[in-house]
Parts: structure tokens; C-alpha cells; sequence
């Protein structure tokens, strides 16, 4: 704050609790940037209004030590600690993270780590408030079968985490029946258990009807048996279970779903490549309470499992479909029709066109899905009439759009996204390389039409002005009133009618336009103007220049994360614009970049002090030792890619 002169009256300082109030309409990004005000704006940050579901994620190290022991003052606390290993560093830094914060932790993540037994044992009873705990991948924990072996620490650890509720067992190799009890011995209240990529045995015996290996233990591998046991134990309360990327057979998962008494509501069976119709089928009937499920890389699914779903799960809110690529339109209209629905992903569906979907959309609202998240993302049929009609039947609900690779998709359907989707947060068009500068603009590509026809009784077909809200009020349409199948005559109209230009999309937080060829520095600089907008990818865009990097940075300085790969017109002068207002930028990808060199390393040193991933891939005329400048500089710095820089091949992720 500046020096108050003689004669002025110094203001008196705000009470906390007005400030509290004030950071409650703050984004989180920006209660961060307020908190940096003064002490008191920070004190005021810290309230516990805010500090919900608040995780600190960072790697192992000396300096990790302190942070910590900070943390110990609050009330409570999430921890993602990486790359730990078996050295007395990452030793002390758990018994650390014991002392100061074992009452007050609720959920522990240790990724890209290999600690030892002792440690985690050392750990586990003093976290006696943990309601999530993360090992996946741990192997160097469970190798040797002997984890939890003995009584005594099977004891104190069933002590603390008897109040857990999720455990993430994620890509264990070496998971082993033994092992599998002796954990989830010590977890009896069990609500979300993932055993995504673990190798179990799902072998099953037609001829018994039981799970092999129902007599005796498997001391190598997890079995169905096992599973079936602690689902049966733990059905009370276990509502969530993801066997991803397993083996499991049609027969496994009929075993498991007509587990009595057992109500899932959330199932993921990402690439399951065994399971076939019937297995959905037989799912749908034994367990209809389902709300999200996730049949993804299902290869084998077709639409009797569409078909299936929309019939029996009356209360599905997320359904993933995504690389089913023997789905087609079939099913999609009473699939559409389930109101519950709120999340869909039809992503790589290549059979997918739409056409059903805006079927079972234009029945009553009451008896349609009201979806705010639409993945349509590599569906190649998807052309401007099924978006146009999407848009105007999902304008009031839908959050999330992503037509990634939609090949077919013009400047229509970005003016009728702009028109209609208005609540839009996530808008994702990469790859859609018929989208020009018109479509972003909102305008009527005119080049051929004669002067005369531009002008008429009626004005111009567009209007424009230069002020903060850019371009275009959208028109009022003919069919804006009520939602229908739009006809080809319907399309045909709104060619030729001016729409809402993409900065109509003001709540956008995330925002795709990669390799999308035809834009030029003429839209980017005009549109692009969102001031809560956190991640924007620009990628392979060949004409845009430093105009378009320096208009961006100064109207969208929420950025966290943005991509300029493969842009050739982006330079070291461009970096100098945008550095000084993207304070906030932690991811940042500027891979084969040719103009970029050392200089604009050097400007990301002084003023993007929050970096945590930098990718100048390609980028010849950067040194291998300002990238370690770089390095030794940036605290929050994790992974570096400079592969082919300063003639050497080197990539670093550390």
C-alpha cells in the first residue's frame, strides 16, 4: 500500500470477518491471489469456509519438512506426496507427516513412490482421521507377501482406519489373497474400493458354479473368491467398486453383481475386453440402483447394452460409452430419454451420428435427460445439423462440450454453440479443421456476395462494435422458441443469419482449439477475451502470431495452464508481452516453438514463478544451461521436456 500524505485520513483496517465475506464470491484461483494482499487478507483466507477438500500435492524433498510442519495448525488436511523411496529422507518425512498431522489427515496419496514396509507401518496407526487412502502402484509394499503379516500391527492399524471409506488399490502387481484380507481386515467400513489393473484371478467354474480356488487361498494372485468375501462383508456400506483394465469374464462379473444384498451405485469396467451384452445385461438386472457406470473400451459391447441400460437404470446420472465401437445410433433416443442423465461420454463411437439422440431429446422435459456433460469427441458423423439441433435442446443445462476431431463440424456449429450454450464452461473443438475465423467471430462469411446484397431495407446482416463485449448480439431466431427436429430449410436459414460470436461464452474455464488451421491472429485476438478461463490450448495453429499470445495473456490472466505447441509465429517477443500477466500459468507447452530461445526462459524465471511443467521440446535455440538455471530456480517445477534442444536429445521429468 502507498504512503498516505500528511493531510490524508488513514483508512481503518477491514475486519476480518468483512473480508471473509468478500473472498466468498472469489473463484478459488483468485481467494489464492487475493490471499497475497496482507497478512490480514491471507488470515482471512484461511477460514474454514475454504479449506474444504483442500489437497497439497508435492514431491518428496528437505523443504517438504517445513511445509508440513506448517500444515499442523490446521483443522484438517489431504496430502499427495510423491516419489518417495527408502532412504532416512523420505523416512522422516513420513514420521513428519505422523507428528504434526496424524489426528487431522483424511486422505493420503503416495504415487510414484516405493517405500518400504516399516515406513508405512510406522505411519498407518498414527492417522487416525484417514477417510481415503491411495497406494496404487505401491509394489515395493506388497512383493514380498508379508505386509500386515504380523498380529500386532494388524491390530494398530485396524485401530486407525477403521473409519476409512475408500481405498485405492490401483495397478498392484503382487497383490496376493493374503495380503488382500490382512488390509481390508483392518478397513471394515469400506464405501469406494479400486482394484483397477491388478492381476486377479477371475477364472470360474461352470460346472460348481463357485470361483476357483474356493477351497484354499491363492498365495500369488487375488481371486474372485476373495473379492466375493469382502463384497459379502462390507455390503452394508460398500457403494463403489472399479475393476478397470482386469480380466474379469462374463461368468466373474454375474458372480459378483448378484452378491445378496449388495447395492452398487458406482461401477467402472474400463477395458473389460471379455465382457460382451449379456454380461451388461445380467448387471442391469441384479444391481439397477446404479447411478455411474463406466463400460468404456468394452470392445465387445454392441447396442442390446444400450438398450439394456436404458430399460433398468432409472437412476443413471454418468454413463461412459467411450471406444465402444460397435455402438450405433440404436438405443440412443431411450438412452436420452432416462431423466436422470446428466453426464455422457460417446467419445470414438464411429458409428455415432446424433440423429437418435436428438430424438429421445425433443420429448417432454420432464422425460429427457438433462445433460451437462456431452463428450462427442472423434464421432465423425456428427455433422452442423445434429449440433445445431443439440444445442438448442440442451442450451439450459449443458457445462461441457467436447467436439474433438468432429471433422465435419464448420463454422455453424461454433455460431450455434455461441448461441445457444451461453452457460457453457468446457468447450473443446481441437482438430475440427473446417472452423475458421468467421465462426469464432460470429459473422457471415460475405467475400461472395455483391455489395448490394449486403445492404437492404433491413441494414446489414451483421452488426459490430469495438467495444469490451467485442462482437455480435445474437439474432433472434425463428425456431429459438421451442425445441425441435431442425429440418435442412432450418439450416439453410441460420446460414445465412449473423450469431453470437465466441465471446458470448463468458463462463468458459477451458477452452480446446487445437489444430484448427484456417484461424488466424484475426479471431483469437477479438474472442478470446475470458477473464476465468484457466487452461487454453492453441496448438498447431500455423497462423498465429505474438499478436494473439499478448492478447491472450492480457485478457485471460486466470490461465493455468496453456499450449502453443507447434506454433511457428509464437517468438521470445510475444513471451515478453504475455509473461508479466501470467502470474498464475503452472503448465506451459511451447514445443517445437523455433523462435523461442533462451531469452524467453529467462522471462518465465522472473515472472511465472508458479511453473510446474514446461515443455520446449524441439526448441533449437535454447541451451541445455538455462534450462538448468530454469531448474534450480522455479520451487514447484516438476517435470521438463527439452528434447532436441541446443543440438542434444534429453528429456527431463524429475
Amino acid at each position: 500500500m502507498e504512503d498516505c500524505d500528511e493531510g490524508d485520513v488513514e483508512a481503518p483496517e477491514l475486519p476480518v470477518e468483512i473480508i471473509v465475506y468478500i473472498l466468498s464470491f472469489l473463484h478459488a484461483s483468485d481467494r489464492r491471489e487475493a490471499s497475497m494482499v496482507c497478512r490480514s487478507w491471507y488470515s482471512a483466507s484461511q477460514d474454514l469456509r475454504f479449506q474444504k477438500n483442500v489437497t497439497f500435492c508435492f514431491p518428496a524433498s528437505a523443504s517438504s519438512l517445513e511445509l508440513i510442519r506448517g500444515l499442523g495448525g490446521k483443522s484438517h488436511c489431504s496430502l499427495i506426496i510423491s516419489q518417495l523411496d527408502g532412504f532416512s529422507m523420505s523416512r522422516s518425512l513420513l514420521l513428519e507427516v505422523g507428528l504434526c498431522l496424524g489426528s487431522k489427515l483424511e486422505s493420503l496419496a503416495l504415487p510414484g513412490s516405493s517405500i518400504t514396509e516399516a515406513s508405512l507401518l510406522a505411519l498407518l496407526p498414527r492417522l487416525t482421521s484417514l477417510r481415503r487412502l491411495d497406494l496404487r502402484g505401491l509394489d515395493s509394499l506388497f512383493m514380498s507377501g508379508a505386509f500386515l503379516s504380523r498380529e500386532e500391527h494388524r491390530q494398530q492399524v485396524r485401530s486407525a482406519l477403521s473409519g476409512l471409506e475408500e481405498l485405492d488399490l490401483s495397478d498392484l502387481r503382487y497383490l496376493s489373497d493374503l495380503t488382500f484380507n490382512r488390509l481390508t481386515g483392518c478397513t471394515p467400513h469400506l464405501r469406494r474400493l479400486s482394484l483397477a489393473g491388478c492381476h486377479i484371478a477371475f477364472e470360474f467354474d461352470p460346472y460348481r458354479g463357485c470361483p476357483v480356488g474356493a477351497v484354499e487361498d491363492s498365495s500369488a494372485l487375488l481371486s474372485l473368491r476373495n473379492l466375493r468375501r469382502l463384497l459379502t462383508e462390507q455390503k452394508s456400506t460398500l457403494v463403489a467398486l472399479d475393476l478397470s483394465r482386469t480380466s474379469i469374464t462374463p461368468e466373474s462379473l454375474r458372480s459378483i453383481a448378484q452378491v445378496q444384498d449388495l447395492v452398487l451405485e458406482e461401477l467402472c469396467l474400463h477395458g473389460c475386453k471379455e465382457l460382451t451384452d449379456y454380461s451388461v445385461e445380467v448387471l442391469v438386472k441384479h444391481q439397477p440402483s446404479l447411478q455411474r457406470v463406466d463400460i468404456s473400451a468394452c470392445t465387445e459391447l454392441t447396442n442390446r447394452s444400450v438398450e439394456a441400460i436404458a430399460r433398468g437404470l432409472k437412476s443413471l446420472t454418468h454413463l461412459s460409452l467411450s471406444c465402444d465401437w460397435r455402438i450405433t445410433e440404436k438405443g440412443l433416443a431411450d438412452l436420452l430419454s432416462v431423466s436422470s442423465l446428466r453426464t455422457l461420454d460417446l467419445s470414438e463411437c464411429l458409428h455415432v451420428s446424433g440423429t437418435e439422440m436428438v430424438k429421445g431429446l425433443t420429448r417432454s422435459s420432464a422425460a429427457r435427460a438433462q445433460l451437462e456433460t456431452l463428450s462427442l469427441k472423434s464421432c465423425t458423423y456428427i455433422r452442423d445439423l445434429a449440433v445445431l439441433s443439440l444445442t438448442q435442446l440442451l442450451g439450459e443445462t449443458l457445462r461441457e462440450l467436447d467436439l474433438t476431431s468432429c471433422v465435419n463440424v464448420t463454422d455453424l456449429s461454433v455460431r450455434a454453440i455461441a448461441t445457444y450454450l451461453q452457460r457453457l464452461v468446457v468447450l473443446r473443438l481441437g482438430w475440427c479443421k473446417e472452423v475458421t475465423d468467421w465462426g469464432l467471430l460470429g459473422m457471415v462469411e460475405t467475400t461472395k456476395c455483391e455489395p448490394d446484397q449486403e445492404m437492404g431495407d433491413k441494414g446489414p446482416r451483421f452488426t459490430r462494435t469495438f467495444g469490451n463485449m467485442g462482437f455480435f448480439k445474437p439474432p433472434r431466431l425463428p425456431f429459438e422458441e421451442r425445441p425441435k427436429l431442425v429440418t435442412q430449410n432450418d439450416l439453410e436459414q441460420f446460414k445465412q443469419q449473423a450469431g453470437a460470436s465466441l465471446l458470448a461464452l463468458n463462463r468458459l474455464q477451458e477452452l480446446d482449439l487445437s489444430a484448427c488451421p484456417k484461424l488466424t491472429d484475426s479471431s483469437i485476438t477479438q474472442v478470446v477475451r475470458y477473464p476465468d478461463l484457466h487452461r487454453l490450448s492453441l496448438s498447431m495453429l500455423p497462423e498465429i502470431t505474438d499478436a494473439s499470445l499478448a492478447s491472450v495473456a492480457w485478457h485471460c490472466r486466470s490461465l493455468t495452464s496453456l499450449a502453443l505447441s507447434h506454433c511457428p509465429g509464437i517468438s521470445d517477443h510475444g513471451v515478453a508481452q504475455a509473461a508479466p500477466y501470467l502470474h498464475r500459468l503452472q503448465h506451459f507447452y511451447l514445443s517445437c516453438c523455433t523462435n523461442i530461445t533462451d531469452r524467453s526462459l529467462f522471462l518465465l524465471l522472473q515472472h511465472c514463478k508458479r511453473l510446474r511443467t514446461l515443455d520446449i521440446s524441439r526448441c533449437k535455440n535454447i541451451s541445455l544451461t538455462t534450462v538448468d538455471l530454469l531448474q534450480s530456480q522455479l520451487p514447484f517445477l516438476e517435470n521438463v521436456h527439452y528434447k532436441y534442444i541446443g543440438g542434444s536429445d534429453l528429456t527431463l521429468a524429475f
